[in-house]
């Protein structure tokens, strides 16, 4: 299914936001002020070893920004059976409006079995034909996304046909965040290269940046040129890496943006990545200058990695507390 985003409905001088796209490039204005954010995807139970927690990126993202205080609008699909029972009361306890999470009679709700190395680091097996792969294009949504100053999706939901609704949404939306979060075999490259060419913002880990740069034909080898190449060949003029514990990096309309990690004990890496891009997205639609943006969302992507499951709850004074701690030292 090919699309493109219908612009001709915005104007620069009535919205917030504009979106110019074009065969030579694609141009982001970030001069937003509220923070009405909508996250689309999967929301399923993680089962650890030790027991289940609530999950997916899409709903780390939004819970996070939740935390942040944003206003956040989720679309997701869940089954009618015991898990979707416990997830609805789990999300609406978390205090997140649940009225865009559909049910399905057919599928049942997600789970995805979690496996953690010696370093904490996560290893997913995800079961195929879920709820959340079957998202329906609704008016609400509709009206949801289109009244939002930003769509944030990954990959993973697009494995199904909820990649329909996601292309619809597409077209309705102000500013889209594509965070790639692959997870093979749920992925092709066409359907990446299709999504980054219509996405506002790209958000990569360092592995995924290397193995889309070779993918899309990058003929260089650090990650500042693959970052560029990408730029250029996508359209894109904003686009993030995260590297772990070595922080991460934010290139925005030719300026870059550095951020070295903050040291913690991890406990697991599940949501760290995901609560990174919320505070990353938030700070962006509150005019924070990007240096700024960038080293409060590595901070709370440490956070996260120090905790245990993907979405503790950590509020800004918690974020200023680390920060503080860590300047101190």
């Amino acid at each position: 299914m090919v699309f493109k985003l219908r612009l001709s409905n915005f104007c620069f001088f009535e919205i917030l936001v504009s979106k110019i796209k074009s065969s030579v490039s694609k141009y982001v204005v970030l001069c937003m002020k509220s923070q009405k954010i909508i996250c689309f995807g999967e929301i399923l139970w993680d089962l650890f070893p030790e027991g289940k927690k609530l999950g997916g990126a899409p709903f780390n993202v939004a819970s996070s920004l939740h935390d942040l205080g944003a206003q956040v609008g989720f679309i997701s699909r869940i089954g009618q059976d015991e898990l979707g029972d416990e997830l609805l009361q789990q999300v609406k306890k978390k205090g997140i409006i649940t009225d865009h999470i559909q049910t399905d009679a057919k599928h049942e709700t997600g789970k995805v079995l979690i496996r953690l190395n010696e370093k904490g680091s996560a290893e997913y097996e995800i079961k195929p034909n879920q709820a959340w792969d079957f998202i329906e294009v609704t008016s609400e949504a509709i009206a949801l996304t289109s009244n939002a100053d930003a769509l944030i999706f990954g990959s993973l939901a697009c494995r199904g046909k909820s990649y329909e609704a996601l292309c619809f949404l597409m077209e309705h939306a102000a500013f889209s965040v594509f965070d790639l979060n692959l997870r093979p075999p749920f992925f092709t490259y066409t359907l990446l290269e299709e999504l980054m060419q219509n996405a506002n913002m790209l958000k990569f880990n360092d592995e995924e940046l290397y193995q889309i740069a070779e993918m899309m034909g990058s003929p260089y080898h650090s990650m500042d040129q693959h970052i560029l190449y990408l730029s250029k060949r996508t359209n894109t003029e904003m686009i993030c890496v995260t590297k772990g514990m070595f922080g991460a990096v934010l290139f925005s309309r030719g300026k870059w943006f550095f951020n070295s990690g903050y040291q913690v004990e991890v406990q697991d890496t599940v949501g760290a990545g995901d609560s990174f891009l919320a505070t990353l997205i938030y700070h962006i639609l509150l005019e924070t200058p990007l240096q700024q943006a960038v080293d409060r969302a590595c901070a709370m992507g440490a956070i996260v990695a120090g905790s245990h499951g993907a979405n503790p709850t950590i509020s800004p004074k918690d974020l200023d507390a680390f920060m503080g701690n860590e300047l101190e030292h």
